[in-house]
């Protein structure tokens, strides 16, 4: 118990959030590597959280009063990239108007953090080598040679196993870096979890905003307990900041959960048209699927669609039958009374909301057509 105590109290001071069996297998590995001066790979999906747990190997480390430096080698041009990891004498090239330190020279005794290390040309993972096993670089433009004392941690949604095997990526710099790997599982994988991390998103929206919130809807929970959470994390933070908002201190009720959870799939769907995207394929093959999985969803949309007017014109011959339509005396009717289709069909949402008091699921069972096809309609039309 004292065990899991002291691991409690780790995660809350690094902002860990989670009891799964995954996560505390983790915490337990960070808290025995953050000692030493060892490289780390982390991966994982985007959104995973990997600068969090990177963070956590430097605060657990005797390097903690030294900087942490991230770098997101995707976001630095290649010509630029060199540059801002080892610096530049002055007039390296075109705009070197005085020389400048890099990266590693900045985290001197500290750590660096290589975030997105798959986007990093061949060329430079070479120098980064160097670094890696003798600690030594040299700026661009200059024949000196440097020495720094820097942990290095890579991070990664991409397979860099493969990338080797396709000659992208240096086998020798791969293996240097997963000294010890950590692979972060998606929120998908870890549901338990979930509750815990709302309940810290919300509290901590409501801290730096200071706003009132009531919180979530029984069926709200449940949608949201239930969702894969494709963007993980990072998209938890986005919803939940976006709901406390839209809600204006009332609850927020399953209606706007689905409307703000974009991956999310109605239970309506039929199972075998939530075609999965295997792993492993080439670019081509994925971009047919996903085609492909459109496709199949818009013909299930225009097969609902098609469902309500022939169910509307039913009942229309119906009511023509028992007479319950009739013409008023003295009115001649003309084409100009034939109403557009689409006019129709927003007249039958329109009543279908207020009888059922704008309780779209079942507004949606009524009119039998997905709520996914609903909300569309009523954004479409502009019916709330």
């Amino acid at each position: 118990m004292a065990l899991l105590n002291k691991y409690k109290k780790i995660q809350e001071d690094l902002g860990i959030i989670g009891t799964s069996e995954k996560i505390r297998e983790l915490v337990e590995l960070i808290i025995s590597i953050a000692p030493t001066n060892i490289s780390v790979l982390i991966t994982g999906e985007s959104g995973t959280g990997k600068e969090v747990f990177s963070k956590a190997i430097h605060e657990l480390s005797p390097r903690n009063k030294s900087n942490m430096l991230t770098v997101n080698c995707g976001a630095i041009p290649e010509g630029l990239l060199e540059s801002e990891l080892f610096g530049h004498e002055k007039g390296a090239f075109t705009g070197a108007v005085a020389s400048k330190k890099g990266y590693f020279e900045l985290a001197d005794n500290g750590t660096i953090l290589l975030d997105e290390i798959g986007e990093m040309s061949l060329q430079t993972q070479v120098k980064l080598l160097r670094v890696l096993e003798s600690g030594e670089f040299m700026r661009v433009g200059s024949g000196e040679l440097k020495k720094v004392d820097v942990r290095v941690i890579a991070a990664t949604n991409r397979d860099l196993n493969r990338m080797v095997q396709r000659k992208e990526f240096r086998k020798d710099l791969y293996y240097r870096l997963k000294a010890v790997a950590l692979h972060l599982p998606p929120i998908r994988q870890r549901r338990e979890d979930i509750p815990l991390l709302l309940h810290h998103f919300i509290e901590e929206f409501r801290d730096k905003q200071d706003v009132t919130f009531a919180g979530f809807s029984s069926d709200a929970v449940s949608i949201l307990n239930n969702y894969d959470w494709p963007g993980n994390v990072r998209e938890m933070r986005n919803f939940i900041d976006t709901v406390i908002v839209l809600s204006r201190g009332e609850e927020v009720g399953a209606g706007m959960v689905r409307e703000h959870l974009h991956g999310y799939e109605e239970e309506s769907v039929p199972v075998s048209t939530t075609l999965p995207m295997p792993m492993g394929i080439s670019t081509e093959e994925a971009e047919r699927e996903l085609m492909y999985k459109a496709l199949v969803s818009l013909g299930i949309e225009v097969k609902e669609m098609k469902n309500m007017m022939v169910q509307f014109f039913d009942r229309l011959n119906e009511y023509i039958r028992q007479g319950t339509f009739y013409e008023p005396v003295g009115v001649e009717r003309n084409g100009d009374d034939i109403k557009p289709l689409d006019e129709m069909e927003r007249e039958m949402i329109e009543k279908a909301l207020d009888m059922h008091r704008g309780n779209r699921r079942k507004v949606a069972r009524a009119l039998n057509i997905s709520e996914r096809t609903l909300y569309r309609k009523i954004k479409e039309y502009d019916l709330g």
